[in-house]
Order: C-alpha cells, then sequence, then structure tokens
C-alpha cells in the first residue's frame, strides 16, 4: 500500500476573515477550524501521517488546536512567505518520513468529507495528480471598465478544491524547480503540475468542501453547524449509604445541617451529593466516584464532595453535553430535610453552574423499617439526564 501522507497548510494570515487572529485558528461552533480540519483526516486508515505548514509566531495557536489530537500528528513546519514557499517548505521536511504520495489541503476547508478524500486517493493509482473539482452554477460575465465585455460558456469552468493529491517526489522535483527559477505565480499546486505538462485527474469535489474566506462564510459554517448538530437524551442513576457515627451535623448537598450525628465516610460523607455524582457518570458510562477518587488514597480524606460533582459535570461538557436535569431523594428518618432543601438546590447550582429549576430535591422516611428507619444512616438515590451530541446518520 503507498504510503500517504497529508499536507494542511495553516501559514497563511487570513485577514479577509475579519478576525484579530488568522482564520484557521477561529473558533467554529466550539472548535478551532484547524481542528476540524484535521480531524476530517485523522481516523482514515491509509493515511499515514499529518503535518501541518503554519507562521512559527501562531506556535500557540496551533497548540491549542492540536492538543485534543496528542501524538497522532507529525511535528509543525514553519511557513514561508507566500503559499508556494509555505508548501515547498513542507514538502522538504516530509522527504524524512518517505512519502509516496502526498495530499495538499487547506486548513479552512474543514468540511471536507471521507468519500471525497479516498476519491483523490484512489485517483493516484492511475495519475501521478489528482484535483477535486465542482462545476461553476452562475454565468460568468467578462468585464472592461465596468461594462460587460462577454459572457463566457460555464460548460467547461470548474472550481479547484482542496486536498489535491500527488505522486510526491514530483511534486516536491517541480516546487525545487519552480523555486529555482523564481516562479512565485502559481496560485495552487495543480497550477505547477499543469505548468510541467503533467495530466492531472479530476474527480467530483464536494459541494460542502468550502473554503472559508470572509467573516460571512464563517458565521454560514457555524450556522450550518448548528443545523447539523444533534442531541440524543441520556439518563443515568446513583445510589449511596453511610452510616451514623457520633458527631454534631451532617453535609446533605454541599449544606452543613446541625444534628447529633455525623455521616462516616473517607470525604466528606455527603451521600446525596455522591449518588448524584454517580448518576452523572452513569450518563456517560464513566464508572463511579471510586474509579476517579479512589478511597485508599489519602489525598482525598476529607475532601469536598463538590469536587467529586465538578468533575463529573466537566467530563459531560467535554463530550460537548449539557445538564438537562437532576432529581435527588434522600432517604433517613432524620434529620428533617425540608427547612435545608432550597439552600441544598442553591449550592447544586452553583455547583454545577445550571439554573436551580433544574435541580429537584426530595426526602422521605422508610416508615421506621431498615437500617434508615432504626437511624442507623442515610441513603440517597438520584437520576441525572444529560443532553450529548450526537452525529447525524
Amino acid at each position: 500500500m503507498p504510503k500517504t501522507i497529508v499536507l494542511i497548510v495553516a501559514a497563511g494570515k487570513g485577514s479577509r476573515a475579519g478576525k484579530s487572529i488568522p482564520k484557521q485558528y477561529v473558533d467554529l461552533a466550539g472548535r478551532m477550524v484547524l481542528s476540524r480540519t484535521i480531524d476530517a483526516f485523522i481516523g482514515h486508515q491509509l493515511i499515514a501521517g499529518i503535518a501541518t505548514v503554519i507562521r512559527p509566531r501562531d506556535i500557540d495557536l496551533y497548540r491549542q488546536a492540536t492538543d485534543e489530537f496528542g501524538d497522532k500528528l507529525l511535528p509543525s513546519i514553519s511557513g514561508g512567505k507566500t503559499r508556494q514557499e509555505s508548501v515547498h517548505n513542507g514538502l522538504k521536511a516530509l522527504q524524512k518520513y518517505a512519502p509516496e504520495r502526498v495530499l495538499i489541503h487547506d486548513a479552512a476547508r474543514p468540511f471536507v468529507e471521507e468519500l471525497l478524500i479516498g476519491q483523490v486517493m484512489q485517483g493516484l493509482y492511475s495519475h501521478d495528480a489528482v484535483l477535486p473539482i465542482i462545476p461553476v452554477t452562475d454565468t460568468i460575465k467578462q468585464v472592461a471598465d465596468h461594462l460587460v465585455s462577454a459572457t463566457v460558456k460555464r460548460a467547461d469552468l470548474f472550481a479547484a478544491q482542496t486536498p489535491q493529491g500527488f505522486n510526491f517526489p514530483l511534486i516536491l522535483k517541480l516546487h525545487e524547480q519552480a523555486q529555482n527559477d523564481g516562479n512565485s505565480a502559481f496560485t495552487d499546486d495543480v497550477s505547477i503540475a499543469e505548468g510541467a505538462g503533467i495530466d492531472v485527474l479530476c474527480v467530483d469535489g464536494g459541494l460542502d468542501n468550502h473554503k472559508l474566506t470572509t467573516s460571512r462564510d464563517m458565521k454560514i459554517a457555524a450556522l450550518v453547524l448548528s443545523d447539523q448538530q444533534t442531541f440524543e437524551t441520556r439518563m443515568g442513576s446513583g445510589f449511596d449509604v453511610h452510616r451514623f457515627d457520633p458527631g454534631d451535623s451532617v453535609i446533605l448537598c454541599g449544606i452543613k445541617i446541625p444534628f447529633g450525628k455525623r455521616l462516616k465516610g473517607h470525604s466528606d460523607a455527603d451521600v446525596a451529593m455522591h449518588a448524584l455524582t454517580d448518576a452523572i457518570y452513569g450518563t456517560i458510562g464513566a464508572g463511579d466516584i471510586g474509579s476517579h477518587f479512589p478511597p485508599n488514597e489519602a489525598k482525598w480524606q476529607g475532601v469536598a464532595s463538590s469536587v467529586f460533582l465538578k468533575h463529573a459535570v466537566g467530563l459531560v461538557r467535554e463530550r460537548g453535553g449539557k445538564m438537562v436535569n437532576v432529581d435527588v431523594t434522600i432517604i433517613c428518618e432524620q434529620p428533617k430535610i425540608s427547612p435545608h432543601r432550597e439552600a441544598m438546590r442553591a449550592e447544586l447550582s452553583t455547583i454545577m453552574e445550571i439554573d436551580i429549576s433544574r435541580i429537584a430535591i426530595k426526602a422521605t422516611t422508610t416508615e421506621e423499617l431498615g437500617f434508615t428507619g432504626r437511624n442507623e444512616g442515610i441513603a440517597a438515590q438520584a437520576v441525572a439526564t444529560i443532553a450529548l451530541p450526537t452525529a447525524l446518520e
């Protein structure tokens, strides 16, 4: 199988997007544009590596954009003064990986699809250069001195896209020749191949594979993503029990309640918050409190249970999820819960950063049956509901 590497060109200023930072690092519906572009290639089975050409001054932005990919990327490459020079720098840097093919892609095209990538790679079995194209649908006019001079037949007109695929040794050689000749007039890499008389195979491009150039492009792209985003409802349940020990208060949902006993536990023994935390972990299949905060570790001795709850909520948000509502039931004969219910709801609202209307707290007894009925401890159960992003089928 020929070794293929993707070279993403992200060394431009992107000034036409009207942002204070280059457009490839602009936030687009929660992720940087470059992050989305890399993500389109990262899981492809036939791609051996991905490298990005950047401006050295943008290294901190690049790290932010690529942190989620860990060591899956090849080291970044410093770009040049022009796109052509940047690509040349990138190709030279890739020589040490000995690729047979290279796909050169614009960082500002985050909507490239797997099918299109596959078509370009397939075309490289028969040709040394492959170009994705889409037909021009608008009527094209030639204009001189602000007057129409001719109407151009659009039947043979097509717009070029990326990724453009090449035989690696050939495109490197052609870039080096262009560099040595001082020819920097090429607008894309296929133009260099054309100039050398190389046959370029054309494949169908993607209608959504737009290059984001202006601020309006960014706004439209954000709207498209928001329309495509769907959510699924997830539910999780939690249950916990703590026995009483001698003391003067209990902590429930973060509120200290004066009482003639305390709850025994490694942390602050907030049985209600523990049940809620496990319910939230359950919505994303993330284990339980013990798996994240082992009770045999001294550093969690006496820690506030809000630490656990914030961690669980944070995991949901890392996945793009939203808390819909939580429902906690505290089971005990004493102390009385109702006088403290609103304070508990307010405390959970603050910790979880959700509206108090999404939080329910109830209390019940077991009619003096069982260990809670004998005032040996307190039990709690909780249900959590979240909305989690899911891709469209």
